[in-house]
Order: C-alpha cells, then sequence, then structure tokens
C-alpha cells in the first residue's frame, strides 16, 4: 500500500495509484477501520452501496450527486456524506471529476446520536 508512513498523501500521487484488481478506487491510507481511496470515474459511476459510512471530498471536476430521492450539485472543495448501505452515485460529472473518499467506522455504520 503506498504512502504508509508519509503523513501527505499528495493530488499528484493518487492520480498515479493503479487501482487493486476488481476495485473502482485506489487505495491511498489504511488506518483501523478507516481506509482513505481515490475515485476518478469515467463517463458513468457504477458503484453500488458500501457496508461502510462514507465522506466524499471533491478534489476536482463538478457535477451532481445522488444519495436515496436526494440530488444535489457539487463542485471541488463540496463534502459529501453517505451513510453505510445507502444508495449513492455521481452524475453528469465533467471529465476532470476526481474525489478522495474516506470510509469509516464499523460494517453497517455508526449510529446517529442526538450530538451529531
Amino acid at each position: 500500500m503506498p504512502h504508509d508512513d508519509s503523513p501527505l498523501i499528495s493530488h499528484a500521487a493518487a492520480r498515479a495509484t493503479p487501482l487493486e484488481g476488481g476495485r473502482l478506487s485506489a487505495l491511498m491510507k489504511r488506518h483501523g477501520s478507516m481506509e482513505l481511496r481515490w475515485y476518478a470515474p469515467s463517463g458513468t459511476d457504477p458503484q453500488v452501496p458500501h457496508d461502510q459510512d462514507e465522506v466524499y471530498v471533491v478534489a476536482s471536476g463538478h457535477g451532481w450527486f445522488v444519495r436515496g430521492d436526494q440530488r444535489v450539485r457539487f463542485t471541488a472543495g463540496d463534502a459529501l456524506f453517505v451513510p453505510a448501505g445507502q444508495t449513492h452515485r455521481f452524475e453528469e460529472f465533467s471529465p476532470d471529476f476526481a474525489t478522495w473518499v474516506v470510509f469509516y467506522g464499523p460494517r453497517g455504520g455508526e449510529t446517529a446520536s442526538a450530538s451529531g
């Protein structure tokens, strides 16, 4: 796995990291339950719901994000949250679209709290 010891994971390094067999995103860092990945689909977004909560931080590009029955416009710098098991996808995104994705917590997702 790349970048195990460095506190910095650059945009350039992410773009250069190859995908693992069968995965749509490149693994950049793993720590406990957390995985940091780089996702840059081409044309369409074929992903399915995941078994952990996730946060996307859009690195470049723009488009639409669909989560369940919600559809929101996004651009570079925006963050998007998806609870475990929720249907979601990126639509009508620009050719330069790429995002960091952080998977974290237990399988099945974190429990919502009153303070959250």
